[in-house]
């Protein structure tokens, strides 16, 4: 979604400093928070490889890359951006998620799970800083057109486009501006009453309670 993201962004009016740079280093979100200066807002858009994996065949390698990869860069950029924001009582954080890990539909244990300990973080952190006015939320995705996973034409593959429309009530993959909308309207002052919520974004598939 970066590539989306920020170029909505920018038609939006933002500076947009986008860093696509390796954050499994313990020390890599701290140095990206530092090097952009001071910041109104944090998206955090991050992905890892989601194998089919059942419950029987996870292996330490693949269980520890998710969380390694999504998990532990999230919460050291929330964690590195927080203090200036909770200074100045205004900030938004939104991070890029999965709805697989609201509703999951393939057996993708070690990518699903870290993408729910992403969701609960959101809940978490978004709850303890609302009385300081910073806004902490997430977009849980899925049946949105990209590279990675839904790639142009994927709806006419024999295989699957029936899938698709087997697990999306939409029927249609959204286009990723479509995601990028409601990440510019989490970041902006229309979206001030919303903390610690993971907002399912995946054509009906699933559902946030």
């Amino acid at each position: 979604m970066g590539p989306a993201i920020a170029e909505r962004f920018t038609a939006e009016g933002a500076h947009v400093i986008a860093d696509d740079e390796d954050l499994t280093h313990p020390t890599a979100a701290s140095r990206v928070v530092r090097n952009a200066g001071p910041i109104d807002g944090l998206i955090v858009n991050l992905d890892s490889r989601a194998d089919v994996v059942r419950a029987t065949e996870i292996d330490d390698d693949s269980w520890l890359r998710s969380f390694e990869e999504l998990v532990h860069p999230t919460m050291r950029l929330i964690r590195s951006a927080l203090p200036e924001m909770l200074e100045r009582h205004r900030g938004k954080i939104v991070v890029m998620t999965s709805a697989t890990s609201l509703r999951p539909i393939a057996p993708m244990h070690p990518y699903v799970i870290a993408r729910g300990a992403q969701n609960v973080l959101v809940q978490q952190v978004g709850i303890e800083v609302a009385r300081h006015g910073v806004n902490v939320n997430a977009i849980a995705q899925n049946f949105v057109s990209n590279p990675a996973y839904f790639p142009d034409g994927v709806l006419d593959d024999p295989v699957m486009g029936p899938w698709i429309r087997r697990h999306n009530p939409s029927g249609r993959l959204a286009a990723g501006t479509e995601s990028a909308d409601l990440a510019v309207f989490l970041a902006s002052g229309r979206s001030d009453f919303f903390y610690g919520q993971v907002f399912p974004f995946a054509g009906g598939s699933a559902i946030n309670v």
